[in-house]
């Protein structure tokens, strides 16, 4: 069911790029993607660069590198798009960018997205990036903040909530430092898990379970489906600053819209194949943001969602 968009402005200003002009490069070229998590960036991303004019075939053709949640595989997955030269290397999620920083400083890479850039050393500043990087900054630390006002509104005796942090990657001190501000604002005790791995994951559940906390935040760049069958078999509350958390099972999700973090890195790739360095096309952020409501979930764990967040959503899940 749709409602409307939830719009905010990002911090910072947001910076939209002009569209391609009609004409299309006649050579083929080859993008490289890599991410841990193929939808829904690749669907979205896939479509806005036919709407530029790249059909995949023609005048286009696409390396696909997908680590399917595990981290682990990046290193090797961004050496393979480097040897295989590809013009251009889409990277979405912040390990995933990371990995491609580390295998090429000559390659151009977009980010699709990347959270808080500048924060983690990807690049030195937002409007003249510098380098190989440009692309859209990710405000997943924000949206998880939110996260916890959310489930404020849903319980508003709440006093304590778990977070699945991934301790690798390297956004998870600013995504931390963000729900610990909003924690203390609205006084909601941090359970924090660092985990290293899938494997790290059921002992945190059972643990969040036994101390009888009932909400859970998911960083995004973890797997989706585990940390969701999860807080289903121990009905949690389950959040996440990632559009699709709330479509595959899990209760809540606050983004930026898809659009805006997987659709505009298409507008970066077309400007880099027409010869623009990536060094001097400012990062952009989003500007419109997303609440998803899964109401199947809700029901099966016993939550009631009040209506004032209902008329809010921008898709609730029956």
């Amino acid at each position: 069911m749709k409602r409307r968009d939830f719009v905010t402005l990002a911090a910072g200003a947001a910076f939209v790029l002009p569209f391609a002009a009609a004409a299309q490069p006649k050579t083929k070229r080859t993008i490289g993607i890599l991410t841990q998590v193929q939808e829904p960036f690749w669907s979205v991303f896939r479509e806005e660069m036919r709407k530029l004019g790249y059909i995949d075939g023609q005048n286009v053709a696409y390396e696909l590198r997908f680590a399917e949640g595990k981290a682990e595989l990046l290193p090797k997955l961004a050496g393979e798009l480097v040897a295989l030269k590809v013009d251009v290397i889409v990277a979405s999620l912040t390990p995933a960018v990371f990995a491609a920083k580390a295998a090429t400083k000559t390659i151009p890479i977009v980010m699709a997205p990347a959270g808080d850039p500048v924060g983690t050393g990807l690049v030195t500043s937002l409007a003249r990036p510098g380098g190989n990087i440009t692309g859209v900054s990710g405000t997943a630390s924000e949206s998880g903040s939110k996260l916890l006002q959310l489930f404020r509104e849903i319980h508003p005796s709440i006093k304590a909530v778990a977070v699945m942090a991934n301790a690798p990657d390297p956004f998870t001190k600013s995504l931390l430092a963000q729900l610990q501000q909003g924690s203390r604002a609205l006084r909601i005790e941090l359970k924090i898990f660092m985990l290293n791995g899938p494997a790290d994951m059921d002992a945190a559940f059972a643990e969040t379970a036994k101390a009888q906390i009932t909400a859970v935040i998911v960083q995004p760049s973890l797997p989706r489906i585990q940390p969701i069958d999860l807080a289903l078999k121990y009905k949690l509350a389950s959040a996440s600053p990632y559009s699709s958390f709330a479509e595959a099972g899990g209760l809540l999700s606050f983004s930026a819209s898809p659009a805006d973090l997987f659709g505009q890195p298409a507008t970066y790739v077309d400007r880099l194949l027409r010869g623009a360095k990536a060094g001097d096309l400012p990062i952009q952020q989003p500007t419109r943001f997303e609440l998803n409501i899964n109401l199947k979930t809700a029901k099966a764990i016993g939550v009631v969602i009040p209506q004032s967040l209902l008329v809010r959503a921008e898709k609730v899940i029956q």
